[in-house]
């Protein structure tokens, strides 16, 4: 749906004359945070090196050192050897809403991250629901970033959590 460049330009600039909104379903995810301003720096930082390795996509362990550190240690660390996602997805199932609810407000790890943006045929990422097309604050002292997005509900999990990591909180999807 989306080219690396126009999407790298709206990480850089924001949204020009040749982004034609018209034809484009945006939303919303709106923020709170101390200083929102930073938020979307941050986030602008992690996704601009990502989106510029999208060509030629690095192997798992180049990532940390392609990303801004403090986001590599926001997220949980990764998953070692003895990890059985058959027994994960079991003790998952078995989960109360509630439960599946709390879980998901935990921290991703890099690789389940970046997953949602491998365009190759390990990953997710060709099949990307969302492309950064503008930001900006409010004088309450939040802050939203607004994509484009495949329809409503979309995969919105990576963003929030992209959002999450870069200082914001309680995020809300809209129009």
């Amino acid at each position: 749906m989306e080219s690396v460049k126009g999407e790298l330009r709206r990480l850089r600039s924001g949204p020009g004359a040749e982004d034609d909104q018209r034809l484009t379903f945006l939303v919303r995810a709106r923020f709170a945070a101390e200083d929102p301003a930073q938020v979307i720096a941050n986030a602008r930082e992690v996704l601009t090196c990502v989106v510029e390795e999208m060509r030629d996509w690095p192997a798992d362990e180049r990532w940390p050192q392609l990303l801004p550190a403090w986001f590599v240690e926001r997220c949980a660390p990764e998953y070692d050897e003895s990890f059985d996602a058959d027994v994960w997805l079991r003790q998952w199932r078995a989960m109360t809403p509630e439960q599946k609810e709390a879980i998901s407000e935990e921290p991703w790890t890099l690789s389940s991250w970046l997953d949602h943006f491998d365009p190759t045929e390990e990953g997710v990422g060709k099949d990307r629901s969302w492309w950064w097309w503008h930001v900006g604050t409010h004088e309450s002292g939040g802050g939203w970033v607004q994509v484009a997005t495949t329809g409503w509900p979309f995969g919105s999990d990576s963003l929030t959590w992209l959002i999450e990591a870069s200082g914001g909180a309680d995020i809300k999807y809209g129009p």
